[in-house]
C-alpha cells in the first residue's frame, strides 16, 4: 500500500472534525486507477459534506478523505482499464460517495469511468477545478435544457463556478445569454460573454425579463420559483438545487427538471475538447495549499468566490 498525505473528516463538529493525516492508499483494482493528484478543485459540496449535510450518506465511511475533483498523473492501472496509461495526464473525479478514496491528497483511486485525458490548454489547477462545474454545466445545456443557435437562456449566477462555465457554453452553442450577478461581478460576466447582465440587488429578473426558452437554475428558493415567469410557453427550466414544480410547470405550460451531475469519461472528453478548441476557459480565483483545505473550504463557503477554488497538492 502506498501512504499519502490526506486531508481527513473525522467528525461533522466543526472546522476541528478536519485533519490532515498519513494515510495508506491500496492498490487500484479492476476498473481504477491512481493518480498522482496535482491539483483539486474545492466545490460548495465539499464544505457541505463537511459540515454534515450528507451526514446520512457519509456517516458509514467516517474517517473519510474529503474532495471531488481533480487532476494529475496516472501512477497505476488495475485490471480491465482500457484507452488510460501508465503517465497520462487526466482529469476527474475522485469523491468517496461515488466509488473513489477522496481528492484531497497526494495520491487518489478511483474509477476509471470518471476520468479523462486533461484539456491540454489547462494546467493542472485550472483542469482539476473544472470537473463538477464543467460537466453540471454541460450536462444542464445540452442534454437538459437542449440549447440550439438563436435561442434565449438565463443563467442565474453568472459569476459562480457552474455560471461562469454556462455562460461560455451557452455562447458556444449559439444562445444569447442573460445572467444574474452581484455589482461586483458585472464587468467579469460580460468578459465571459453574456449579452445581458442584471444586477440582482437592483433589478428583479423576473420583471425585465421575458420570453426565454431556456433556464439554468444555481440559486434555487424564491429565484427557482421567480425564473417561471420568464419562460415562454413550451421553454424549458433546470435547477441544481430544486426537485421540479408539478404545479408550476403546469401554470406556466413549461417543462421542469433537476440534475444530478455525473461526471463520466465520455462528458469531460466532450468538455476538455471545448476548452482546447478555445470555447471555455476555467476562471480560478484563489489557490490554497493542501495544509490550508480548511480555509479553502471556508473561503468557498463565506466569500461566494468568483469562478474557481484549487487547492495545490504537486
Amino acid at each position: 500500500m502506498k501512504e499519502i498525505k490526506a486531508v481527513r473528516i473525522h467528525n461533522y463538529e466543526g472546522p476541528q472534525g478536519l485533519r490532515v493525516e498519513n494515510v495508506s492508499l491500496p492498490q487500484p483494482q479492476s476498473g481504477e486507477v491512481l493518480i498522482r493528484v496535482h491539483a483539486a478543485g474545492v466545490n460548495p459540496i465539499d464544505w457541505k459534506i463537511r459540515a454534515g449535510h450528507m451526514r446520512s450518506r457519509m456517516a458509514s465511511h467516517l474517517p473519510f478523505t474529503l474532495g471531488v475533483d481533480l487532476s494529475g498523473v496516472i501512477e497505476a492501472i488495475g485490471p480491465d482499464v482500457a484507452d488510460l496509461k501508465i503517465g497520462d495526464e487526466v482529469y476527474g473525479q475522485a469523491a468517496v460517495f461515488n466509488g473513489g478514496s477522496g481528492s484531497f491528497a497526494e495520491a487518489a483511486v478511483t474509477p476509471a469511468s470518471g476520468v479523462a485525458a486533461k484539456p491540454q490548454k489547462l494546467d493542472y489547477p485550472e483542469a482539476g477545478a473544472l470537473p463538477l462545474a464543467g460537466v453540471s454545466a454541460l450536462q444542464a445545456l445540452t442534454e437538459h435544457l437542449r440549447i440550439s443557435p438563436g435561442q434565449k437562456v438565463l443563467i442565474h449566477g453568472g459569476a459562480g463556478g457552474i455560471g461562469s462555465i454556462a455562460i461560455q457554453i451557452a455562447k458556444h452553442l449559439g444562445a444569447y445569454v442573460a445572467t444574474t450577478v452581484s455589482p461586483r461581478n458585472i464587468d467579469f460576466s460580460k468578459r465571459l460573454g453574456a449579452d445581458e447582465v442584471i444586477d440582482y440587488n437592483k433589478e428583479n429578473f423576473a420583471d425585465v425579463l421575458n420570453g426565454f426558452d431556456a433556464v439554468l437554475d444555481t440559486v434555487g428558493g424564491d429565484t427557482y420559483v421567480r425564473s417561471f415567469k420568464v419562460l415562454k410557453k413550451g421553454g424549458r427550466i433546470v435547477s441544481l438545487l430544486e426537485s421540479p414544480r408539478e404545479d408550476l410547470m403546469k401554470e406556466f405550460g413549461v417543462e421542469a427538471s433537476s440534475i444530478f451531475t455525473q461526471a463520466t469519461t465520455e462528458r469531460l472528453m466532450k468538455l476538455a475538447e471545448l476548452v482546447d478548441q478555445g470555447a471555455v476557459r476555467v476562471e480560478i480565483e484563489k489557490t490554497f495549499p493542501l495544509d490550508l483545505a480548511a480555509a479553502a473550504l471556508d473561503y468557498v463557503e463565506k466569500q461566494s468566490p468568483r469562478g474557481k477554488v484549487a487547492l495545490i497538492v504537486s
